[in-house]
């Protein structure tokens, strides 16, 4: 199996995560040394602090909203055991209680570690809040996964 793919398989594996509500299978896409966490609004975690971080924020996530995940992957570069992803991180989430469902997308960075069993883990994880994008009057469109389901129903 190339690389690339390997990443991929990863981030799919991220995107089940969310959708399953499980915080351990999320943790394990991101490498058990610890990882960096650069995200925006929250101060700079490192290593083990980073992995504990990122565990309570996901409970806390999962114990309040249904999540909807969806990666989109522009670009995965690799050299050797180390690569680079970048692109966008959509979020629908829908309050468990009940009310109006939140939309969130991200810009984000990823540096990723190769193990020695041939697995891929995020060592970097740098995030901030997207911006819509307009061009004349073309506005960027965003969360083109939920329009289509709209659009097949």
């Amino acid at each position: 199996m190339d690389d690339t793919y390997k990443i991929n398989a990863a981030r799919t594996e991220m995107r089940e995560a969310y959708l399953s509500g499980d915080a351990a299978r999320l943790l394990a896409v991101f490498h058990p040394d610890g990882f960096t966490d650069m995200s925006e609004g929250s101060p700079s975690r490192y290593g083990s602090d980073a992995r504990l971080s990122l565990a309570e924020e996901a409970t806390k996530l999962f114990a309040s909203y249904s999540v909807k995940f969806v990666p989109i992957i522009i670009e995965v570069s690799v050299m050797d055991a180390v690569a680079f992803d970048r692109g966008w991180h959509e979020f629908i989430l829908a309050p468990k209680a009940g009310g109006e469902t939140i939309r969130k997308r991200y810009r984000y960075f990823n540096t990723w570690k190769k193990l020695s069993n041939g697995d891929w883990k995020i060592t970097l994880h740098v995030n901030n809040t997207d911006v819509p994008e307009q061009v004349g009057e073309v506005q960027s469109t965003w969360f083109l996964s939920e329009k289509e389901q709209v659009a097949a129903q």
